[in-house]
């Protein structure tokens, strides 16, 4: 059944409204000029979670830090998208985790994009497991929370049990999205690979090794060996029919490696590494297919950006916090974004303040946290995004 969910003015714009007036009707109430009141109840499929024009605006929030309401206070807005992640099959504790967090998205969100690690390997992606999750997703979509599937994501890196696996991660793919798109129909899949530069990302412990079904499949080239020559996001593709979005998380990690020191982002980054025409950070990428072309345009699939922040080291010296996020932010919310890549339709800020291995340290992510970095930001979102809705939507009576 579609899912009702309540819409802000901000929200996702261009969706009938299950029980609303006739313009001429609006018109004679609320005057010309007057823009229509979206803060209701509204009728979803997945193809309505993608939005007309501009982008989603979400955040991948560190829930034990801040709670969203918080969050969304300190933004301004309420986000469109909050990121959840959890194993897959889950334990009862871990659909717990997410029935309360369903619970802060209907009060202070809009959507769940929810990312499923299946860390005892893919083949305990059974059609009855996927079964039972969508069902799962049905009862969230019916409590008014649409949710975005991303499933088993960076499956073309090296370091998760179901990594350059191509052939088993699409079946599991499919399994998935057939599940889903038959029981949770207020639910999509969105197909989510790691950022290409560096692949084969050689030396993980999942890494495909020579001789393997899997390694011929990714030797795209055929020349005996992985490298950067190989297309690094191709042969893990799904296929159109399973594949509702696509994603690819991108951040500033520094201009150069190793990481953790405060560098500003080069200019143009952002789009380089969404085009795979980044040279950079000691390496060149632009062997890598061009993602946004690729996909988005080719294919013709809603782009979205699950994760990006970029990294500020406190005590590491260098650049200032707010000179390097307002950099990287300037570059993802710039007016051109919006007009070469219409179809960027998700941009999520990892707002996490933790230890990272990468450098064996501290980075603080968040742009809410510090007073100037949050003024500044919510001084520089744009007026394409689109944010959660501004009244709360109740589910449906029988």
């Amino acid at each position: 059944m579609p899912v009702a969910i309540g819409l802000g003015a901000a929200g996702l714009g261009g969706i009938s409204i299950a029980n609303g007036l006739e313009a001429k009707e609006r018109e004679q109430q609320q005057g010309p000029n007057t823009a229509p009141a979206l803060s209701q109840c509204v009728v979803l499929d997945r193809a309505s979670l993608v939005p007309p024009e501009g982008a989603l605006f979400g955040v991948n929030l560190d829930l034990a830090a801040k709670p969203l309401s918080a969050y969304a206070s300190d933004l301004g807005h309420k986000p469109a998208v909050s990121v959840s992640f959890t194993g897959f099959p889950y334990t009862g504790e871990e659909r717990a985790d997410l029935l309360r967090a369903v619970e802060q998205i209907r009060a202070d969100g809009q959507m769940m994009l929810l990312t499923l690690e299946p860390m005892n390997g893919l083949e305990a992606v059974t059609p009855e497991a996927a079964a039972a999750l969508a069902r799962d997703l049905a009862e969230f979509n019916d409590d008014g929370v649409p949710v975005i599937v991303r499933f088993a994501h960076e499956m073309n890196g090296s370091w998760y049990p179901w990594s350059q696996q191509p052939s088993r991660y699409i079946d599991a793919f499919r399994t998935m999205a057939a599940a889903v798109h038959s029981l949770a129909p207020g639910s999509a899949m969105m197909w989510a690979p790691n950022y290409g530069g560096g692949y084969p990302f050689a030396g993980g412990q999942y890494e495909a090794k020579p001789g393997t079904a899997d390694f011929t499949a990714l030797d795209t080239d055929t020349d005996g060996t992985l490298s950067m020559n190989d297309d690094a996001y191709a042969p893990y593709y799904p296929g159109d029919q399973a594949v509702d979005w696509v994603g690819m998380s991108l951040y500033h990690w520094g201009a150069d490696y190793p990481w953790g020191e405060n560098e500003l982002p080069e200019p143009g980054k952002f789009v380089d590494q969404l085009t795979g025409s980044y040279t950079g950070a000691n390496g060149d990428d632009s062997l890598l297919p061009d993602f946004y072309q690729v996909y988005g345009e080719a294919h013709g699939k809603p782009v979205a950006v699950p994760e990006t922040a970029a990294l500020f080291a406190p005590g590491a010296g260098g650049e200032g916090e707010l000179a390097i996020k307002l950099a990287w932010w300037g570059q993802l919310f710039e007016p051109a974004t919006t007009r070469r890549f219409p179809q960027l339709k998700m941009i999520n800020w990892f707002e996490w303040d933790k230890e990272e291995v990468e450098v064996k340290g501290r980075v603080d992510w968040t742009v809410t946290n510090t007073p100037a970095v949050r003024a500044a930001f919510t001084a520089g979102l744009p007026d394409w995004l689109r944010y959660g809705p501004d009244t709360s939507c109740q589910p449906p009576g029988p």
